[in-house]
């Protein structure tokens, strides 16, 4: 194993330190390090929240700021946070209008984010990001697993409780976003926990996953190394079939590196993609392109269509300024 670390045990505080230095500007670290927060808090606003464990960044950390959550909680890498950590993040950001927990599902994450929002004093609400069409269930989720299209309801939901949206409308529009998300990944090459210090499953060199999670669980099988084209066509083909976008709407293309491919085999994605969507009469008027949701170093990639309305396009566009995203 070859990694730029100290020891297994200190990667996640270390990296924590050197996150909360390059970006003082943007977020601050909560006490003993239990969550990150936006450094200007916006009164009156929902607070909004996420996390899981690292190893996906920049989710989700890297999405704290203006426009986006107002805490992320961490925890170690490939495990959730604990209720405590959540909890302390929620009080933490609550400037009175409630706050709402987006959450992964996964069976950790959503078990301990359900605990801390027992716990906390304010009141909250959960939405549950079950995008993920590869399988139904796994053994670390209890139906569809959350992968990238994580970060579009961050994002399209954070620019609504910009506006100033109540918890039980942001509650409702984040169900609206999921409903309207759905991704699929393909792994060509296993990632590797420091703290277990080899790979998490093996792949030939002719081989790859399809349909793989974001922490390297199983996917739909394992098969041989196709073209980038019929990668595409079979991830693309999948979505679509589940989706069902309907006539006329344009959608939101993300490509998702998991960590390890390079920004010039995203965009060859992002291409083939494009025209088999358009081929089938799929309009994609809005992109984002690289490593945002990712499984350390793993290679290979996700692809997330949202299908758009004029206020999720809307919401899209809306400014954010985050470590991750940023544009006005």
């Amino acid at each position: 194993m070859k990694k730029l670390i100290n020891a297994p045990e200190k990667v996640l505080s270390e990296s924590l330190d050197g996150f909360a230095a390059a970006h003082a500007d943007i977020v601050t670290l909560g006490a003993e390090k239990k969550f990150v927060r936006r450094k200007t808090l916006k009164p009156g606003k929902v607070g909004l929240i996420s996390g899981g464990g690292a190893g996906h960044e920049p989710l989700h950390a890297g999405f704290v700021g203006a426009g986006m959550l107002d805490a992320a909680c961490p925890g170690q890498i490939f495990t959730s946070p604990t209720p405590d950590q959540i909890a302390a993040a929620i009080d933490a950001i609550d400037t009175g209008a409630g706050s709402l927990l987006i959450v992964k599902n996964y069976e950790g994450d959503v078990m301990n984010f359900e605990m801390a929002a027992e716990l906390a004093n304010g009141k909250v609400l959960t939405v549950l990001v079950d995008d993920d069409v590869a399988v139904e269930k796994s053994t670390y989720s209890t139906g569809r697993r959350g992968v990238a299209g994580t970060l579009v309801v961050e994002k399209l939901v954070g620019a609504a409780a910009e506006e100033g949206r109540t918890l039980k409308e942001l509650h409702a529009l984040a169900q609206a976003v999921n409903s309207r998300t759905r991704s699929m990944g393909v792994a060509l090459t296993s990632c590797t926990v420091p703290a277990a210090g080899t790979p998490t499953f093996t792949l030939g060199d002719d081989e790859m996953e399809m349909g793989v999670g974001i922490h390297g669980e199983p996917g739909r099988r394992r098969v041989k190394l196709e073209s980038a084209d019929a990668i595409a066509a079979e991830l693309v083909e999948s979505i679509v079939h589940d989706l069902e976008p309907r006539n006329g709407r344009d959608c939101l293309l993300l490509v998702n590196g998991f960590g390890g491919t390079p920004l010039v085999e995203l965009y060859l994605m992002v291409n083939a993609a494009t025209r088999i969507l358009r081929g089938r009469g799929i309009s994609v008027s809005r992109f984002l392109t690289g490593n945002y949701v990712t499984s350390l170093e793993m290679a290979g990639c996700s692809i997330t269509l949202t299908e758009l309305d004029s206020e999720f396009a809307r919401l899209w566009d809306a400014p954010v300024h985050t470590a991750a995203l940023n544009w006005r």
